[in-house]
């Protein structure tokens, strides 16, 4: 899965999707040369996004359906808000993304690292011609959940997608976000999944602001 690094050009494995970078000095050598004509705004759109995604995820805790596509179109919304937000704070604001996961047990780092990998693989899958509704179900198999809340129902295991259209690189890629779907989603409470992917990416996402408005001096 390599790739070129896009300040140097050199060739290397990215430890995750959207990394751009060999290694942090080219990371911090490109900002310098290419730093945002508006930083105010930069973080203005990133506080925005993550406003989206708090209420998304709170719309998910809220929510009561009796089927599966009603309750799937609440959850597909905070999938799309969560992955917008993870894909923007480790593109755009990796410094404080790494740092705050750094700072998590090893557990803990992996556990937040799978959960956003899975909800990866949802967002990929439910751009395709699949079986949406197929990605949940009421809690313990029930027919319908006691209290009809969308956040107690669970993310069904799947089997291993085809990936027969993508490159060996992409395939390779999906196949890395199923394995962490099956890790930390399937099986588990939805409300739990969104819970901590925004919890996650509200700490990083401070954190990215704070290191903003200190570059602005």
């Amino acid at each position: 899965m390599a790739r070129s690094c896009d300040q140097c050009g050199r060739l290397f494995v990215p430890r995750r999707e959207h990394a751009r970078f060999c290694s942090a000095d080219c990371r911090v050598a490109w900002n310098r040369e290419h730093k945002a004509a508006d930083p105010v705004a930069d973080i203005s759109a990133l506080a925005w996004s993550i406003s989206g995604m708090k209420e998304a995820a709170e719309r998910v805790s809220r929510a009561k359906a009796w089927d599966r596509a009603r309750a799937f179109a609440v959850i597909s919304e905070a999938v799309w808000w969560v992955t917008i937000v993870d894909a923007t704070l480790v593109r755009y604001h990796p410094e404080a993304y790494d740092r705050v996961l750094a700072e998590q047990p090893a557990s803990e780092r992996k556990l937040i690292e799978d959960t956003m990998g899975g909800l990866r693989f949802v967002r990929n899958q439910i751009g395709q011609e699949v079986d949406r509704i197929g990605f949940i179900r009421p809690k313990d198999g029930q027919r319908e959940p006691a209290d009809g809340c969308v956040a107690a129902w669970t993310w069904s295991p799947l089997p291993e997608p085809s990936c027969e259209s993508l490159s060996a690189d992409g395939k390779e890629w999906e196949l890395t976000r199923y394995r962490s779907y099956q890790a930390q989603l399937a099986g588990h409470l939805v409300g739990e999944t969104f819970s901590r992917a925004s919890g996650f990416l509200n700490i990083a996402a401070s954190s990215a602001v704070e290191l903003g408005e200190s570059a602005l001096g």
